[in-house]
């Protein structure tokens, strides 16, 4: 494991072992243990799309682990400016011990590993986000004791979220089904790997998809970049809303998980937002320590 620019590239050992040291590292912090594993170090953080959760919690794992994180916004980078991407990858390379971007297309981040020499950590596009659906599975491997086994169910939109959660599901056990109207598909190579393992299902009727389901997520109808398209997606997701009545079909003790923010009375209901907001900010908090792993598997 060189870099983490997609799910797909990973092993399920390689999943296992992040989550494995996510664990211990979540441990340690919470007992007090420090673990400067990366002390000397620097992490260069792009942001081409706004972040909440992924900025502070890539600066303080940074922190924790003893090393530095610098802000590296597209408005102040020559990157945002035409510079070539193969350009700011060997310049970067010679300042820093790890990038991790948070950008639009997919092929910008493969480009930072094909063209760098440190570590690439795909923070999202809009294809993928790895790091949200690491923190997903270990959140849902703490609560249920394992994957293996395990339904997961997500309700919405063919993005980013849903082309992870289907491949980092699939690839540790789990029996993966999702619901999306037409036109809102995941991406056809994760349809691809999906269809091969004989454990994936695919509805346009979310209450088939959630039955007897042991976790239920969703995300919002309109990324980032989405915006102008907010009116026809509430149209086309109507009746796709994680509900009392959708969660009737899921198992009784079924997780709900959300990678935030949530627009409660659109993808999902505010009482069943709340009902399992524990949940949900422990998966939010996960995210700190699920790519505190990642940066020492990959900076160490």
């Amino acid at each position: 494991m060189n870099h983490l620019l997609k799910l797909l590239d990973l092993s399920p050992a390689e999943i296992t072992e992040i989550l494995n040291l996510a664990d211990q590292l979540k441990y340690e912090n919470k007992h007090g243990i420090t673990h400067h594993h990366l002390a000397g170090k620097a992490l260069g953080m792009i942001f081409q799309k706004a972040s909440t959760r992924t900025r502070v919690s890539f600066e303080v794992g940074m922190y924790q682990l003893g090393g530095k994180a610098l802000f590296l916004s597209s408005h102040d980078l020559q990157i945002g400016r035409g510079e070539p991407v193969e350009d700011t990858a060997r310049v970067l390379s010679r300042y820093l011990d790890g990038i991790m971007i948070r950008t639009f297309q997919q092929a910008e981040v493969e480009a930072l590993a094909q063209w760098g020499s440190v570590p690439i950590i795909n923070g999202l596009t809009d294809f993928c986000h790895p790091c949200q659906v690491l923190a997903d599975l270990m959140t849902i491997r703490e609560k249920k004791g394992a994957l293996q086994g395990l339904k997961l169910c997500f309700i919405g939109d063919g993005n980013n979220m849903m082309n992870s959660l289907i491949v980092g599901g699939l690839k540790t056990g789990m029996e993966v089904s999702v619901a999306y109207p037409a036109g809102y598909e995941p991406a056809e190579t994760v349809l691809a790997f999906a269809r091969e393992t004989g454990r994936f299902s695919s509805f346009d009727d979310p209450q088939k998809a959630a039955a007897d389901a042991d976790v239920v997520i969703t995300d919002v109808w309109a990324s980032m970049g989405q915006e102008d398209e907010a009116e026809k997606r509430k149209a086309a997701f109507a009746g796709y809303q994680i509900n009392e009545g959708l969660m009737a079909r899921a198992k009784s003790d079924a997780m709900v998980l959300h990678c935030l923010p949530a627009h409660r009375g659109e993808e999902i209901t505010a009482d069943i937002f709340e009902s399992h907001a524990d949940e949900i900010f422990e998966e939010a908090e996960n995210r700190l320590h699920a790519q505190k792993a990642v940066m020492v598997k990959l900076m160490k």
